[in-house]
């Protein structure tokens, strides 16, 4: 492969595609294409198919990069011909006959004591952000809560997905070892059952906000991987 792949990043909830704003400077420079999907956390099928859309905008060959609950949209996604490696930052990956619900259930963690469900949508409170986003300054943490977006409340139990990405596709694996909204733990079970290159960091559940120097060079690293092969 000598063309560059094109990076394309999924959002989690409580977030939207600017959360990658600290990174993909870097890798425009760097001579990527790249985006950024903007999906609505309505639902799981229709946010796969925003990527989708996404991906028939942009050139091929591409990463995707996934945070959170964009693990589990690349996840879905990433079966596409076009993709040809995955990198997962502090997220979710479901197998099939998984839901992001029952990975989280299993390895359980403090930011679900401080959210609210109303109007059919998951509200982070205030002092949630804490657990999400403990290891940004103050003033980046009110950012995060005042622009964060809230998910229907059914998001988490929506996949169910025939195939997945993972299996067939060269997977990273960014863990975040001071997560306190996806268990480190479960980023661990899911890296090691997915086969991926795992690279930890001290950070919290963003470390693409907190620690955005490592992000980039994994997703350099993984870029530089699938123009090898």
């Amino acid at each position: 492969m000598s063309k560059k792949p094109t990076i394309v990043f999924c959002h989690g909830i409580w977030a939207d595609g600017s959360c990658f704003s600290k990174v993909i400077p870097a890798l425009q420079a760097d001579g990527h294409e790249v985006i950024s999907v903007q999906y609505g956390l309505d639902s799981y099928v229709e946010d796969l198919a925003t990527v989708k859309r996404t991906l028939n905008r942009v050139s091929s060959p591409v990463i995707l990069v996934g945070h959170s609950y964009g693990g589990a949209t690349i996840t879905g996604a990433g079966l596409d011909e076009r993709v040809v490696g995955l990198v997962y930052i502090a997220a979710v990956a479901p197998d099939t006959g998984e839901t992001v619900q029952s990975q989280l259930n299993k390895y359980p963690t403090d930011i679900f004591t401080r959210i609210e469900v109303a109007d059919g949508r998951v509200w982070l409170r205030p002092n949630g952000v804490e657990f999400f986003a403990g290891d940004l300054p103050q003033e980046e943490q009110k950012l995060v809560w005042a622009t964060h977006y809230a998910p229907v409340a059914d998001l988490f139990e929506q996949q169910k997905l025939e195939n997945v990405a993972w299996k067939s596709k060269p997977s990273w694996f960014i863990v975040a070892k001071n997560d306190r909204t996806v268990h480190p733990d479960l980023q661990h079970f899911l890296a090691k059952r997915m086969g991926a290159t795992v690279v930890e960091v001290e950070s919290s559940h963003v470390p693409m906000l907190s620690k955005p120097d490592v992000v980039i060079d994994v997703i350099r690293k993984a870029a530089a991987a699938v123009q090898k092969s």
